[in-house]
This record gives C-alpha cells, sequence and structure tokens, in this order.
C-alpha cells in the first residue's frame, strides 16, 4: 500500500549561504514564509500523506486515546490553596477540555465565585490558552492573558470581581503575566517586541486610563536579555528581572510608590547569576558568586543591596546543587540537588531546627509546590515517582506531620503500582563520564533483548527531566514497552557542571551521552536495535535530529516533536524570536569558531546519503519558539537523501505552536498519534 502512495515532493530552490567564507547552499530556504501559498500547500501535501500512512491504525490510535482519557478523573479539581483570605481552586468538568477557575472567600465551605469558565472563553476557537492570573491586593480586580493563537503572544486584560465585568482596555503583545502594585489601581506588565517577540519593556497602566497613555519605566535594549516583572512574597517589593542564560540583573521598587522609579539591585556583571527573595529587612541571594558553580546563599540589607555587601549564609558545595530556596516567616526552605536527587531542608530562622524531608527512592521527584502564605507553618509540595503517581502534600514544619491532600487517581479498574518497577543504571560515555538513567517497566520482563523501548532525553539549558508519573505512558508499559528517561550532559541532574558540560563547544556530549545510553541498554539486553525507539522534543529534537545523523543503526524508529534542527540557520538570523537570547547557550555563529562547531552537527546541515530509521516529525504552524520551517526543511531533505524505504512522516498542527493542542484531551490526541506510530513498528495493534 506504501508504495501505491505519492510521496509529498517539495521543490529545490537552491539558495546560497555565505558566512565566514564558508557556503552552504539551502534547497528548502524557501519554506520559511508561512504566507507563501505554496509552503501551505506543502505542509497540507504532507498532512495528507501522513493520513494516508497511517490509516491503517487509526482506529487502534482512537482506542488509544479513549484508553488514555478513561483513565483521567473527568471532573477533577485542584487542591485549594489560600492567598490573602480567599481559598482558590482550578476544576475541570467531565466532557470539557479546558479548566474552571473559581475561589471561595475565608472558608471552604462558602459559596464558590466564578473567576473564569475557559470552556466559554475557548468557544470558536481553536486553541485557547489562559496565562498569568493576577489578583490585586484589595481582592476587587484579576488581571489575565490571553493567546488564540498558539504563538505565546497574549492579550491582557482586567476583570472586575464585584460586577463580573470584563474591562474594556485590551493590551496586546504581552507575555500575559501582570503585577498590581499595593494601591489596587496600578498595574505593571510586560511587553514582546513585535517582530522578535522577545520580553523587552515594563509599562505601568492605570486603571480607569486608557492604555495608549501607559508609561515604559524599563526597556531592556540588549537584545541578548528578556525581562519580567513580580512582587516579592513579603509584597513589600516590585521586582523587574532581566535575564539571560548566563547573567541576571534585577531592579526593585518599594509597592507602596508604584509612581517612584525603579533602583537597580545589583549591575549586571557577565556570568554572575542570581535570584534574589525578600524577608523583614533583608534580600536573600542564591548566587554563582566568586565561582560558585553549584549555587550559595548570601544576604544583604534592603538598603545596602551591592555585591559587596552579601554575607554567606549557605556555603557553595561541590557535591549538593542550591536550585531555588522559599521563605516562610520562620521558616527557610531550600531545595536542593545531590547525586541527581532531589531533596528538601526545612530550616528556621532562630536556629532550632534544621532538617531534610525523608526520601526513600532513586526514581523519584520532589518539589515544593504553591506557598503563597508568608505566615504559616505548612509547607506544600508534590512528590511523584516512575511508578507511583502524583502527591499533593502538606507538611507541618513544626510537628512533622504531613498529609497527603491529593494522589492523582488513575481510573479505568487495572491500575495497580505494584505492577510495576523502576530502577536507576549508569551507561559509560566515551569520555568515562557516568550517565545515569531512570526507567520503569511491567514487572516480569526479561533481559532478553526483544522489550521494545523508548528513550527519551532533553540535554539543555541546565533544564532537568526528573523522573516521573505518566497515566498516559502506561499505554506502552502495558503492552511490553521499558520507558527510559537519559539524564544526559545539557541538563542539570547531577549539578551545574553538568550543564557545562553539555553546551557551547561541548554540546556534542549531550548527543555522544544518549548514544553510549542505548549500547548500554543494547548490551544489558534490556532491548535490541530492532526495538529501540528514541523520543525528543524542541531541544530534544535536535539531540534526535543528531543522533540519527550519527548513529542511525541503533534505532528502529524516532520521534521529533517540534524540533530545532536548523542549527545554523536559526543562530545566524537575529530577527528570529529567541535567537539572541540563546547565543550563551550555543554561541554565536558570528563567531567563526561556533560557526563551525554548530555546522559540524546541525541536524539539517549533516543529513547523509545513508539508511535511516522510521522517523516521525511534528510541528505547529505558529511555533514562536522552534519555527515550523525547521522540521519542514528538515524532513523535505530527508526525503531527498535517505536510501531506505522506512517511514518518513511529517505531521504539522496548522491551528497551534510550540505547545501543541491546548485542550486536556485533544492534546491526549497527539500523544495517542505518536504512541500509534511506535505501536505500529513493534506490529502491536490491540
Amino acid at each position: 500500500m506504501a508504495k501505491e502512495i505519492q510521496l509529498p515532493k517539495a521543490n529545490k530552490v537552491p539558495v546560497e549561504l555565505k558566512s565566514h567564507d564558508d557556503i552552504r547552499i539551502d534547497d528548502y530556504f524557501w519554506l520559511n514564509n508561512r504566507k507563501d501559498k505554496e509552503v501551505i500547500n506543502y505542509l497540507k501535501s504532507e498532512n495528507r500523506y501522513y493520513d494516508k500512512m497511517t490509516s491503517k491504525y487509526k482506529a487502534f490510535e482512537n482506542s488509544l486515546f479513549e484508553e488514555m482519557k478513561a483513565r483521567i478523573k473527568e471532573d477533577d479539581q485542584s487542591v485549594p490553596y489560600k492567598y490573602n483570605g480567599y481559598w482558590y481552586i482550578v476544576k475541570y468538568e467531565t466532557a470539557k477540555d479546558y479548566p474552571i477557575y473559581v475561589r471561595k472567600k475565608d472558608s471552604l465551605n462558602n459559596p464558590e465565585e466564578l473567576l473564569f469558565d475557559c470552556n466559554r472563553m475557548a468557544e470558536g476557537h481553536d486553541y485557547f490558552k489562559l496565562v498569568g492570573l493576577s489578583v490585586s491586593p484589595d481582592n476587587t480586580m484579576i488581571a489575565f492573558g490571553v493567546d488564540t493563537v498558539g504563538r505565546r503572544n497574549y492579550q491582557l486584560q482586567v476583570k472586575n470581581l464585584i460586577t463580573g465585568e470584563i474591562l474594556t482596555d485590551v493590551i496586546k503583545n504581552t507575555t500575559g503575566s501582570s503585577t498590581w502594585a499595593n494601591d489596587n489601581k496600578t498595574l505593571f506588565y510586560t511587553k514582546k517586541d513585535l517582530k522578535t517577540l522577545r520580553s523587552d519593556k515594563i509599562y505601568k497602566h492605570k486603571l480607569g486610563a486608557s492604555n495608549k497613555s501607559d508609561k515604559v519605566v524599563f526597556h531592556e535594549k540588549d537584545d541578548t536579555f528578556g525581562v519580567a516583572i513580580y512582587k516579592s512574597k513579603s509584597q513589600k517589593y516590585l521586582i523587574i528581572a532581566c535575564y539571560s542564560t548566563l547573567t541576571n540583573e534585577y531592579h526593585i521598587l518599594d509597592a507602596n510608590t508604584p509612581d517612584q522609579s525603579f533602583n537597580v539591585f545589583q549591575e549586571r556583571i557577565r556570568g554572575l547569576e542570581y535570584s534574589i527573595s525578600h524577608f523583614e529587612n533583608h534580600f536573600y541571594i542564591v548566587t554563582n558568586l566568586d565561582g560558585a558553580s553549584n549555587f550559595k546563599l548570601m544576604k544583604t540589607p534592603e538598603s545596602q543591596t551591592k555585591v559587596d555587601n552579601w554575607v554567606e549564609v549557605l556555603p557553595h558545595r561541590e557535591d549538593v546543587l542550591l536550585e531555588d530556596i522559599d521563605i516562610f516567616k520562620d521558616f527557610l526552605v531550600i531545595s536542593e540537588r545531590n547525586n541527581g536527587l532531589n531533596l528538601i531542608r526545612i530550616k528556621r530562622w532562630d536556629g532550632r531546627d534544621d532538617y531534610y524531608l525523608p526520601f526513600d527512592n532513586e526514581t523519584y521527584t520532589a518539589y515544593t509546590s504553591t506557598n503563597v502564605e508568608f505566615d504559616t507553618e505548612i509547607l506544600r509540595y508534590g512528590y511523584n515517582s516512575m511508578t507511583t503517581p502524583a502527591s499533593t502534600i502538606d507538611f507541618n514544619m513544626v510537628t512533622k506531620e504531613k498529609t497527603v491532600l491529593k494522589e492523582q487517581e488513575v481510573l479505568g479498574g487495572n491500575f495497580d503500582k505494584d505492577n510495576y518497577e523502576s530502577e536507576r543504571v549508569w551507561a559509560t560515555a566515551s569520555d568515562g563520564t557516568k550517565i545515569p538513567m531512570s526507567m520503569v517497566y511491567k514487572k516480569g520482563i526479561r533481559k532478553n533483548g526483544e522489550n521494545p523501548l523508548l528513550l527519551y532525553a532533553y540535554g539543555s539549558y541546565g533544564h532537568t527531566i526528573d523522573p516521573y508519573f505518566s497515566s498516559i505512558r502506561l499505554s506502552l508499559l502495558d503492552r511490553g514497552f521499558i520507558y527510559v528517561i537519559a539524564h544526559v550532559r545539557g541538563g542539570e541532574y547531577l549539578g551545574r557542571k553538568w550543564y557545562e558540560d553539555g553546551k557551547l563547544l561541548k554540546k556534542k556530549n549531550t548527543f555522544t551521552d544518549f548514544i553510549e545510553c542505548a549500547k548500554f541498554l543494547i548490551e544489558q539486553k534490556y532491548t535490541s536495535a530492532q526495538h529501540l525507539y528514541a523520543l525528543g522534543g524542541s531541544a530534544g529534537g535536535l539531540l534526535v535530529g543528531a543522533i540519527i545523523n550519527e548513529a542511525p543503526q541503533l534505532f528502529n524508529g524516532v520521534i521529533a516533536a517540534v524540533p530545532f534542527v536548523d542549527v545554523v540557520t536559526t543562530m545566524l538570523d537575529d530577527t528570529i524570536p529567541l535567537t539572541t537570547g540563546e547565543y550563551d547557550e550555543w554561541g554565536n555563529p558570528n563567531d567563526k569558531t561556533y560557526y563551525e562547531y554548530m555546522k559540524s552537527y546541525s541536524p539539517y546541515d549533516n543529513v547523509k546519503k545513508q539508511d535511516y530509521p522510521h522517523i516521525l516529525v511534528t510541528t505547529g504552524l505558529h511555533d514562536s519558539q522552534v519555527q515550523y520551517w525547521e522540521p519542514a526543511k528538515w524532513v523535505a531533505k530527508l526525503r531527498d537523501y535517505k536510501t531506505d524505504s522506512n517511514k518518513l512522516l511529517l505531521k504539522t498542527n496548522m491551528k497551534a505552536g510550540h505547545g501543541g493542542a491546548s485542550g486536556r484531551f485533544e492534546a491526549l490526541r497527539e500523544d495517542a498519534e505518536e504512541y500509534a506510530f511506535l505501536l505500529d513498528l513493534e506490529n502491536i495493534s490491540v
């Protein structure tokens, strides 16, 4: 049947791209124009081809979707949290795709007050996203951001919570988030550059005034930085954050005097990273100052914020990464990572207690959750593992009693966490480094090389993929799959150095780590090349693209979701969203050294005339992070170069962006499509 279906074919229109006296010929550069009808026609032809090639297992795909959906409690709600006299709750109702936001005054027994029903708001839109809910200090107004395209470009509006009226002013082109001053009428928000979508300006808006009179209070002119604004947990300070990959700068203003000018906390120094939290008359600073690569905690008087006044509270440790802090009236809570494992440390300000929450697993995730109240003894945290559904837990930091408020329900009737097993194993990289992997599978598997195995990794920006539970994943595990997360360099699983060793001119460690993990899993007979699959999205899609150029023989199939695969061309184009802010991650290709290094691994530039595994590629037409044309060009070039008859499928969501579909069940359809692709390759159809 596949031979009867005509392959999509993109026209070749050679474009000469010259940098540093090096010439690249890009036959598919013309796809970089979403307004061109020929581009849309090509994407649609690929979608038609995808539909035809997957039609034989469409019924199975639909049953997978229903199976995944059946595990989810449709009439569900979040654990309420209290803030400024109100309990806030997010609810879902049966057969509805979007959340409903409500609150109750003082007591959970009081009547419910509707904030937003996103199901109504989403009517008439193919995509809908509500973000940045920000309630005024007097609880009468709420600001919110809405995106109906999927490009993460939000319209900001304000709703009167007394009358239910949504104010007429609409502020376009924002991040969707905003912060109130303590006067209940001054709202600060962040706008984006229209072309690059870089967050570059902080504005001040007065309720009742036209947004045309809004004033710019800060303009970030360095195009490698973005900006944001928020309020300290103590409610005393408005804080502007200027951020790049390697450098931070903050500006502060008393929230009671919003018409005064912001003052710089500590001027940016390239390579100085820091974040600030306010408590009583001091600021607490998590920083890498003086070579503290894993970060340390310092403090300074609120009237003397420059670096010369910072005093050490918790020292730097070579083997422990300090990730974050939560400040309470009587407690300091410290989130750490040691040997890849999450740790939560609780320390009284008066020094009478200092201890860690106990965890007894090697494949778990623990994190502090919604802790907006300042004067409380209760710490809320989340816990899950690859075999244990997510729990929300309240922990009394005085009595040390814990209360499990909610454990994720897995419906369907046949889930028992004791039927699954997880473990952590270590591969050895080409340079001798030990690379950890977290895996989960159904009990009873045999190491005979015949198990289908899905190997996933991300490996960029210092973003760590912790071992986590997924009810969706059960659809693979119950059909014999092993699921593995490779904690490759480029993330921060084993500390800051783990990140440093997987970026810039060491980026290839990310790819070789993944390849060695694959070889280890084959050597240990967890699987074989005939049953091994790779999955990566966004920067993880770059990883997938790189490894199939270098070691295609190790994999039977790969899934690349919204993949960043045209590295050199994208990083040379400073008009594309995110590019300039990414120089510290990938390097600036205007520098010949970085240009040549990027070119040596960029998946698009290194497609070869060779056999490739079966490949499924997904993208979104409105993606603002990885532009749709990267995967489109990559697939077109792969079609021209590959010497095999394996499947190569491109599916473009013509109505969404980087995050895919917006509804909770529509997003499940995308998971079902990916799983059906894998299961079909394993000849599993039930």
